[in-house]
């Protein structure tokens, strides 16, 4: 009985090392959009709201503004969610629950984050810096795989990380 309860110590690190890996994600895209441009990484959004609120996850986008796929997942590699969106509508996928929207900006206010340039976003993504009324794009780092966005007004603030993987 001590040498089974030993044998378990010992293989008790390699276990938790098994279970907490992160699978391997493919740098193809799984976007049914032919020639579509195409991210993937990390990003972060940070509301400094009352309580502050913050939600970051692993992304692989395709397409744009007006034709798109996003897949979010988990530092663990579990899926979050998958939006599909084209003139059509918009298609949210979390689990086995499906929620349908009219267009990204009402998907965006549903999830509580109205506000966010998503036609910009696709810009500041290819590192171009186009305008945006409530939202300042720093690129300084876009070379790096990197950008930062803010916006000051109106309030809350917020904050938009995006790290790139190569």
């Amino acid at each position: 009985m001590k040498r089974l309860c030993w044998l378990a110590l010992l293989c008790l690190p390699l276990l938790l090392l098994v279970g907490c890996a992160t699978p391997q994600r493919t740098s193809e895209p799984h976007s049914s959009l032919p020639a579509a441009p195409y991210w993937s990484g990390r990003l972060a959004l940070q509301v400094h709201s009352d309580p502050p609120q913050s939600f970051s996850a692993a992304f692989d986008l395709s397409g744009s503004a007006q034709n798109g796929e996003l897949l979010l997942s988990s530092a663990l590699g579990q899926t979050l969610a998958s939006v599909r969106w084209s003139e059509h509508g918009v298609e949210l996928r979390q689990g086995d629950r499906l929620t349908l929207y009219p267009n990204l900006e009402d998907l965006a206010t549903g999830l509580g984050a109205s506000g966010l340039p998503l036609a910009a976003l696709f810009e500041w993504l290819q590192g171009r810096a186009q305008q945006s009324l409530d939202w300042q794009v720093d690129l300084t780092r876009h070379a790096e795989g990197r950008l930062v966005a803010r916006r000051s007004s109106p309030l809350p603030t917020a904050e938009l990380r995006i790290v790139f993987q190569p």
